[in-house]
């Protein structure tokens, strides 16, 4: 049994026409009227496919698919919000994959023992509302409800009112689950299967990130008649904080630091920036490690402050810790590839996505399809078909595996 390819391709094409820009790409930020339409759309879609649909506290959206057996589901998710100017496939390939897994189910006449369900989940991006897989982490209880809806975007816009605005806030008894199994599958946003020329990734877990503001406040003041020694320029206290944290992170194996939000003010051509809000982006597989990284930073802060003279604050608002995935789930894709002839290669997300707040809940995995350049997060973000139709199928092959076909054994230990 195979998805069908064509189907889903439609699919993903019909949906990055909402929110499309020039370059090809798509701004679908979340609670958005752009990402209302694509609820529409994709709950329209999931009724069609005979999917009982739900929605719960933080809009995230479940279809669920009964099996022979009630109980725990073997749950396939993703995310359709994106980032600005972002690509097509980046949560939404994840999303439409699961839903052609159930349409490829329904026109086989398959019943699975164990239910499936699908679900979307609600601001994975954390581009509009920070931090990122804000909605999967509240249903993990990382995140407390007056948490979620009290975020504001840089419009003081709170999470909450813009989720009654597009009518998506549900019930809390409308959450996923109870889960037995988690699966995720996504493009790949990174160069690793490119390199190695297969299509396919399983992947061991997910890193730890940690996120940063940084305040820096020095001196507003005219740009001519100030000398150069009385000057005390937030901005140059910025950038060289820009080129220690890529010095921090080039200094450790396995480490990545990114500076990728930056605010000056007053922003005036002839006036010394007085003040700079910055973001600081760190990631390592080892919780020490991220907080060595960290530590850098702060030393960074308080070196660049005394030799400048302005005041450098570091503020490390949000941190997610390296999570390994369910051995047994990753095996069992693993599994799933091999049976369909689909060479895979086992590595770490370097980005952050669902599951890794989903393996507090339940045993789970992800499955990666190669991107062509490792980009992701721009409009050039690219997936073959071929490659998009090679994860899908392991997708479908695994989401078998642990829910089990009515009439034989199921592979995943029944919880």
């Amino acid at each position: 049994m195979r998805i069908n390819a064509h189907r889903l391709h439609e699919s993903l094409r019909q949906l990055a026409r909402i929110g499309a820009t020039p370059g090809g790409g798509v701004t679908r930020l979340a609670l958005s009227s752009e990402d209302r339409s694509a609820r529409d759309l994709l709950r329209r879609w999931m009724e069609e496919a005979s999917l009982r649909v739900r929605v719960d506290d933080f809009g995230n959206i479940t279809g669920r698919r009964a099996g022979s057996e009630s109980g725990k589901a073997v749950l396939m998710a993703s995310h359709i919000d994106t980032v600005r100017r972002g690509g097509c496939y980046d949560g939404a390939y994840g999303v439409l994959a699961a839903l052609e897994v159930m349409r490829t189910l329904n026109d086989a006449g398959v019943t699975t023992r164990r239910p499936l369900e699908l679900v979307n989940w609600t601001n994975e991006e954390g581009v509009r509302f920070e931090p990122a897989m804000l909605a999967s982490g509240a249903v993990a209880g990382r995140f407390t409800p007056e948490y979620v809806y009290g975020r504001t975007d840089r419009d003081g816009v709170t999470f909450g009112d813009e989720l009654e605005r597009i009518g998506y806030k549900g019930d809390r008894d409308n959450r996923p689950g109870p889960v037995a199994a988690y699966l995720e599958l996504h493009v790949e946003q990174g160069p690793v299967l490119e390199d190695a020329g297969i299509p396919v990734g399983v992947v061991d877990g997910i890193v730890g990130i940690t996120w940063s503001e940084i305040t820096i406040e020095g001196r507003a003041d005219h740009a001519g008649p100030s000398p150069m020694p009385l000057r005390r320029d937030a901005l140059v206290a910025a950038a060289r904080l820009i080129a220690g944290v890529d010095d921090i992170a080039r200094a450790i194996e396995g480490a990545v630091g990114t500076v990728g939000r930056i605010t000056a003010e007053p922003n005036v051509i002839n006036t010394i920036p007085g003040k700079v809000t910055m973001s600081v982006d760190l990631r390592h597989p080892d919780s020490a490690t991220l907080d060595r990284l960290v530590a850098g930073l702060e030393r960074l802060a308080s070196d660049i402050a005394a030799l400048t003279g302005v005041t450098v604050a570091v503020n490390r608002f949000w941190t997610s810790e390296p999570t390994p995935f369910a051995a047994e789930i990753v095996d069992a894709v693993e599994t799933a590839a091999a049976e369909m002839g689909i060479s895979t290669r086992r590595f770490w997300s370097g980005a952050g996505h669902d599951a890794k707040y989903m393996q507090d809940v339940a045993p789970s995995a992800m499955i990666f399809a190669r991107s062509i350049n490792g980009l992701s997060h721009c409009e050039q973000e690219y997936s073959t078909p071929e490659d998009l139709e090679a994860g899908a199928n392991v997708l479908l092959r695994a989401a078998l595996g642990l829910a089990g076909i009515e009439g034989e054994r199921t592979s995943h230990k029944r919880g």
